[in-house]
């Protein structure tokens, strides 16, 4: 249960570091959002990623794992979409913020799962 916690927190972390670095996303609710978006991506990395990556084996080989951006991009942009749809005070202008805002939370992502590995792992 602890992981999943902290995946969590990562993914908060992460939306916050895009909603605040990249200019076409724009955050207007409270800070509760950034939990219930969180808690969407997560979602959506669960059920949907899995299955786009399986569908996309493909373009991904082709591509040398290139492709998985774009798949990044979609998650994101199908991430804010329901969290508009819930009331969630998020916008993103385009194609490109969401491409950026996905690289953003891939990057944040990877360098808290590397700082918090062995809390991860189970082992402390």
């Amino acid at each position: 249960m602890t992981k999943f916690f902290l995946r969590w927190a990562i993914n908060v972390i992460g939306i916050y570091i895009a909603v605040l670095i990249v200019p076409g996303i724009d955050f207007t609710g409270e800070w509760t959002g950034f939990l219930w978006l969180a808690l969407i991506m997560g979602l959506l990395n669960a059920l949907v990623r899995p299955l786009l990556k399986l569908l996309t084996c493909p373009l991904i080989v082709l591509t040398l794992g290139l492709f998985t951006l774009l798949i990044n991009t979609f998650i994101f942009m199908l991430t804010t979409n329901i969290g508009q749809s819930f009331g969630i005070g998020v916008a993103v202008d385009g194609f490109w913020s969401a491409f950026l805002g996905g690289l953003v939370v891939s990057v944040v992502s990877i360098v808290l799962t590397l700082i918090l590995k062995d809390e991860l792992k189970g082992r402390k």
